[in-house]
């Protein structure tokens, strides 16, 4: 299995802690999307969609993160991502697509660069709009975080929800985002990175990582 991925990308990184959560062993592949290379027409002859993370897997090359996941969990059963019971399969869904959707949508590189050009943003003002749409969706998660009456995790092990979340945390923290208002979200962060799977899939411990160069 090879994965095709960007250090940063938050997609990548949820795919990555995926397969680390559930052992299954890949060969990490950069593609740098500061370069374009997901552009390129050799990598969109493979993948249209010209994004990360693509996974070879089983003589297909596989795109989109989320679609991804599901059919990891479809395909090997075991340390299963999503819960059995159906009203918590709903409610692991409904919180790892809001920040899906409605966070990556906005706040992905291609529109970050946009912003700037061709239209002309300042990083200060791509910076505010960073923080406005992480308050918009982050907001209303900790609130179900809060009605759910949550431990360390959204269940009793990491699972679809916490791939999703921890990537989007890092990138918070990462645009100076005042986490301090989501107590549950922290407290989950804190109790993910503990765990070896998501260090191993940890930007910083990526070999296309420029703290690996």
């Amino acid at each position: 299995m090879k994965l095709h991925g960007y250090y940063r990308s938050s997609t990548s990184y949820r795919l990555r802690i995926a397969l680390q959560l559930k052992g299954i062993a890949f060969e990490n592949l950069p593609v740098n999307l500061r370069d374009g290379e997901q552009k390129s027409d050799t990598f969109t002859a493979r993948n249209p969609f010209g994004s990360v993370p693509m996974l070879e897997a089983d003589g297909r090359d596989r795109a989109q993160s989320m679609a991804l996941i599901e059919w990891l969990d479809e395909a090997y059963p075991d340390a299963p991502l999503m819960p059995a019971d159906i009203e918590d399969r709903y409610t692991a869904r409904e919180l790892s697509y809001a920040i899906a959707t409605e966070l990556h949508a906005p706040l992905n590189l291609q529109v970050l660069k946009y912003l700037k050009d061709p239209l002309g943003h300042s990083q200060r003002v791509i910076d505010h709009w960073y923080r406005h749409w992480l308050k918009r969706t982050l907001d209303p998660v900790e609130a179900r975080l809060k009605q759910l009456g949550t431990g360390s995790f959204l269940f009793d092990a990491p699972g679809v929800f916490e791939c999703v979340l921890i990537p989007q945390v890092y990138n918070a923290r990462r645009f100076h985002y005042d986490l301090t208002l989501h107590p549950r979200i922290t407290r989950i962060e804190a109790a993910c990175l503990a765990l070896p799977a998501f260090q191993r899939a940890h930007p910083d411990n990526q070999t296309d990582s420029p703290e690996n160069a």
